[in-house]
């Protein structure tokens, strides 16, 4: 799994998607324009694109949770 790509955003309020982060989860599956968000309390999310008004996609707790830090760090290397 690796990050292809990380655009920051310019949105500084609570809850706002900090990123756009592309993300190589094996050889067969990428991903793109996933939202990374920054909460109030200084923690991130990554989220899915939405297909209307549901996510196209979801993670279980373990894989949400690498993808998150790693486009953390992407973010930190893009700026």
């Amino acid at each position: 799994m690796r990050i292809l790509y990380c655009h920051p955003t310019r949105e500084k309020g609570a809850r706002d998607c900090i990123a756009f982060v592309d993300v190589e989860l094996n050889e067969h599956l990428r991903l793109y324009g996933l939202r990374l968000v920054q909460h109030p309390d200084g923690n991130h999310t990554l989220y899915a694109p939405q297909a209307g008004k549901r996510r196209s996609a979801t993670f279980s707790a373990g894989l949400a949770k690498r993808m998150t830090e790693m486009a953390v760090e992407a973010l930190q290397v893009a700026r």
